[in-house]
């Protein structure tokens, strides 16, 4: 189905073309007609179907019906968000589709300073695209107002949920208008996410565009068994025999990240680490150098990592498998993007076994197994208890229970 065959206004409709698309993806195609009808929405789509356009395109021609001049400048629409990357990544989106209207818009997240983004409330902004942490200074210094939200988007609700802002998410829902448009959409749709859903939506329309909780169909899964000890050479030879000149690999901890990022550089490999120890400027200057091509392996931590665009992306190694089986799907949904063809490898060890259980478990599928001559896995070694590692979700602790875990959540 064409963007034209929607409803959607001529301003709407030339930045479309501007931005190179024609044709609306499936999840386009379902969710846009009923948020223009004012519905509530729980939508479950693999990342990288255009979920991001789903709501920004219809939310964009509500508020010009709401308000033609954009003469008001309050805010109308907030989009949550988890990370620091998605906030930027849909601020983009919000800008490019809304660049022949008269509203104005803002990102706000936490690791930078916060006065810029004062100024920028002060003067009057429509849409605030915002991490709950950063959301929540704000409105504890009583920067922001949101009194006139009328229409809330939780987007990678399901993220938000793993990393435990679902208190800062109430906390934000209280000052908001009770009679408001509520759109909620994930990647994966889990127990959590469904009781999420029944507190605030409001007799929903249920979009799936695939069944849930499965990977792009466009990606190849591959796992290489290998030692623990021989991952980083196994990983530098399929970079380097494979000419992979754009790879992100993920590691659990930010430690890791970085001490892998400085082995492959001393393999030959140009590489950098993204986490959420980094400055903004730091992940921003990170993230450019992997798209222009002046680093070839980006390695990061799943939280960095969420909301990351590349265009074209061909590669992905799990250089270790994530702790929540869910997180396996995200990470591989970097790939295969835009109907583009992607490529994700998992080195598993010894220890992993169980965790790879899991995610095939998710999956309802066994991922194909290959071991690459002159790296087959020594049977002697026996497995390493793995960091929260009774293989579920991680612990209260490591989710942000207590006040450490909340600082970090408002750098995200």
């Amino acid at each position: 189905m064409l963007f034209s065959e929607l409803g959607l206004s001529a301003e709407l409709l030339r930045a479309i073309k501007e931005q190179g698309y024609q044709e609306a993806t499936p999840i386009q195609q379902q969710a846009i007609p009923f948020v223009l009808e004012g519905r509530d929405i729980l939508a479950g789509a693999q990342t990288g179907t255009g979920k991001t356009a789903g709501f920004t395109l219809p939310l964009l021609q509500r508020l010009q019906e709401l308000d033609p001049n954009g003469r008001q400048h309050r805010v109308r629409a907030l989009i949550l968000v988890p990370t620091r990357e998605l906030a930027a990544q849909v601020g983009e989106s919000v800008r490019n589709y809304g660049r022949y209207l008269p509203f104005r818009s803002t990102v706000i997240f936490g690791g930078v300073s916060i006065n810029p983004q004062i100024s920028k409330l002060r003067k009057g902004v429509d849409i605030i695209v915002a991490t709950p942490g950063r959301l929540l200074d704000h409105m504890q210094r009583g920067t922001i107002r949101l009194d006139g939200v009328d229409t809330l988007v939780l987007d990678e609700a399901d993220r938000m949920l793993d990393m435990g802002f679902i208190h800062d998410i109430r906390k934000i829902l209280k000052a908001l208008p009770s009679r408001r448009q509520n759109l909620l959409f994930s990647a994966t749709v889990s127990r959590e996410i469904t009781r999420l859903s029944a507190d605030l939506l409001h007799s929903p329309k249920e979009i799936q565009v695939a069944r849930r909780n499965t990977t792009a169909e466009r990606v190849t899964q591959i796992v290489h068994p290998v030692d623990r000890d021989r991952k980083r050479e196994l990983l530098s030879q399929l970079i380097a025999q494979g000419n992979w000149r754009q790879v992100l690999v993920f590691t659990r901890t930010k430690h890791l990240a970085n001490r892998l990022s400085k082995q492959l550089i001393g393999d030959g490999l140009p590489a950098t680490a993204i986490h959420g120890n980094k400055s903004q400027g730091a992940r921003t200057r990170a993230l450019a150098e992997f798209k222009n091509g002046d680093v070839r392996v980006l390695v990061a931590t799943d939280i960095a990592a969420r909301g990351l665009d590349i265009d074209q992306l061909p590669h992905v190694v799990n250089y270790e498998l994530p702790n929540v089986p869910e997180d396996y799907i995200h990470r591989i949904g970097r790939t295969a993007r835009a109907g583009q063809d992607g490529h994700a490898v998992s080195l598993v060890c010894v220890d992993e076994k169980k965790l790879l259980a899991d995610i095939e478990r998710l999956l309802k599928c066994d991922i194909d197994k290959v071991i690459v001559p002159g790296y087959e896995p020594d049977t002697n070694i026996r497995p390493e208890p793995i960091m929260n590692g009774r293989n579920r979700r991680p612990s209260r602790k490591a989710r942000g229970g207590n006040g450490q875990g909340r600082r970090s959540r408002r750098a995200a």
